[in-house]
């Protein structure tokens, strides 16, 4: 099975953090490869008309993020862009494309990511 999943929060969809699914919005579920990638397109395509940015890796992974769509991280004590994730995935796992599928675990200074994660109930609080 192929899975077309939309998340949301401080980590681009190739991080794969332990609790990574806790940031999942939407997710849809696909016998056939072709359905998966047609579903993927019309998502991306919305995505990309609301957001200002989008950053594309191997394996259906893109991120796409607005200016200014932060939060703040008390334990940074920064602001932390807040990205739309959108992924296809065969059996829960990430797709594989010519050997490029290590896990990204750490941050583009090669230091591993120390924020905690900004959970779903963080989400809420913000929003009232």
């Amino acid at each position: 099975m192929y899975q077309v999943i939309k998340i949301y929060g401080e980590n681009e969809p190739w991080w794969f953090f332990e609790d990574w699914e806790k940031d999942i919005i939407e997710k849809k579920e696909f016998k056939d490869f072709e359905q998966a990638k047609v579903c993927f397109g019309e998502k991306f395509c919305e995505l990309k008309s609301q957001n200002d940015h989008v950053n594309e890796k191997p394996g259906f992974l893109t991120a796409f993020w607005q200016d200014g769509n932060t939060h703040f991280c008390e334990e940074c004590d920064d602001e932390v862009q807040l990205f739309h994730g959108l992924m296809i995935l065969k059996d829960n796992q990430k797709i594989v494309v010519d050997g490029k599928g290590k896990d990204e675990t750490i941050n583009y200074s090669g230091k591993a990511k120390c924020c905690q994660r900004f959970s779903q109930s963080s989400r809420s609080e913000s929003k009232e």
